[in-house]
């Protein structure tokens, strides 16, 4: 697995694939008992990205928390958002990792928006540690 030095971290970071961070993505979404985690693989039907991560959250807080601990994990493995929408908010936040993007929706945003009709033609890739693991 290749390294990269994190310019002003001065410290090694160890470099990711983006359908690798858009699992783990997912798991965070998971383990912090986000609703309905999907995870899209949206390579050769998309410009915009490659990979995204859509999940339900059950509050404002909740949300939030996903948001700020996919943060942490992509700088942890040297990936830094480009953008960041949404936060604060209640009903949407859209973190932007250019490979990866991660919507947390509340439930009346993710039903209006419906962006697995959108992407309905997407796989879903499986993304769920297994039971061993």
């Amino acid at each position: 697995m290749p390294l990269a030095f994190r310019i002003g971290y001065a410290a090694l970071v160890t470099r990711i694939t983006a359908p690798q961070f858009a699992v783990e993505a997912a798991r965070i979404a998971q383990d912090h008992k986000c609703e309905d985690v999907v995870l899209l693989d949206l390579r050769g039907i998309s410009m915009i990205t490659d990979y995204v991560v859509i999940c339900t959250g059950t509050s404002d807080r909740q949300m939030a928390t996903v948001a700020d601990r996919v943060t942490e994990y992509g700088r942890r493995v040297g990936e830094k958002p480009f953008g960041l929408s949404g936060y604060g908010g209640d009903s949407w936040i859209v973190l932007d990792f250019i490979d990866v993007v991660i919507h947390v929706f509340s439930r009346s945003s993710r039903e209006y928006y419906d962006l697995e009709l959108l992407w309905g033609d997407a796989p879903r890739l499986q993304w769920a540690r297994s039971e061993t693991a």
